[in-house]
């Protein structure tokens, strides 16, 4: 496999990663229809354990079967493929090599009112898998964010002596937060630098809103004149807030919403200096004929061709 200039770039920022650690950073760069290009498309189903497999999969049911979402990544061009234990254990034979995979090691679920999740996967299931990283989220905000980073460094310390990758989902509730908050400007772009501190290679946040949630936050905002008008800025700013760019940042899909919305949303991903969309729901939840047609636009976006 020929590393492209631009993936050599990102990985030297990684200094204290072993090559192993490294290659597998290189497996998801250089993968897809986007490989070698800094850019990527993730497709993450761990919907199921979040919200329940109708509310998952009976939009179209053809996604019930892990199979399904693997071929989909697959036939898409796409950089990886995000699931927790059970969808990868369950086609991890069939599609071995065919594509890098993420195994998602907590999740929550909407049984429990605590804004915490259950760990349901190893640094070993990992590895004995195939797996190029591990994912796990984090709640900044909740009454359970310390637990929550207690659990991730100890694993990110585990995976990364192993020569694993580290995705952490970032993602601001609880606490404080109400729904505006989790959202705001300067939450998220705080989210996705506490990712960052806590050793993640990938951070995963929400695109955020020109809402600013703490006082003291915001009187800096308005002070230095931190312009967060448009999307693609406050992209840029979250960014910056990734060690000023030296950490591959990558935005979620979120809820369904239209094509337009989806393609917006990109475009100023890839304005602001955004890696990339780790993109569910709005992919899974579709006929595969339309989910195949929007990421294939989504992919002509991220090159420039759309």
């Amino acid at each position: 496999m020929k590393v492209t200039q631009r993936v050599k770039k990102i990985l030297s920022a990684y200094e204290s990663d072993c090559p192993g650690t490294k290659a597998n950073l290189c497996r998801i760069l250089m993968h897809g229809r986007l490989g070698g290009t800094g850019r990527m498309v993730i497709l993450p189903v761990d919907q199921g354990v979040e919200h329940g497999p109708a509310r998952s999969f009976a939009a179209n049911p053809a996604g019930y079967d892990p199979h399904y979402h693997y071929q989909l990544a697959i036939d898409a061009g796409l950089n990886a493929y995000a699931a927790p234990l059970g969808f990868i254990e369950a086609g991890a034979d069939t599609f071995a090599g065919a594509i890098p995979t993420i195994l998602k090691v907590n999740s929550a679920n909407s049984l429990s009112t605590n804004k915490d999740q259950g760990v349901y996967g190893s640094v070993s299931d990992a590895l004995r898998l195939g797996c190029a990283a591990i994912g796990f989220t984090i709640y900044p905000g909740s009454e359970d964010q310390y637990e929550m980073v207690e659990e991730i460094t100890e694993m990110a310390e585990e995976a990364k002596s192993v020569g694993l990758a580290v995705v952490v989902w970032s993602y601001p509730r609880g606490g404080m937060l109400n729904r505006e908050g989790e959202t705001a400007m300067d939450i998220c772009a705080y989210a996705a630098h506490l990712a960052c501190q806590i050793g993640a290679h990938i951070i995963k946040v929400k695109p955020p809103t020109d809402a600013l949630f703490l006082d003291a936050a915001k009187k800096v905002y308005e002070t230095q004149k931190i312009d967060i008008s448009t999307m693609a800025k406050r992209i840029e700013h979250v960014v910056q807030s990734c060690f000023n760019g030296r950490r591959i940042v990558v935005f979620s899909g979120g809820e369904a919403k239209d094509l337009e919305g989806i393609y917006d949303e990109v475009r100023a991903i890839r304005d602001g200096g955004g890696n990339g969309s780790i993109i569910g729901r709005n992919t899974f939840q579709r006929p595969k004929e339309d989910a195949m047609a929007m990421l294939d636009n989504i992919i002509k976006i991220y090159q420039g061709k759309a």
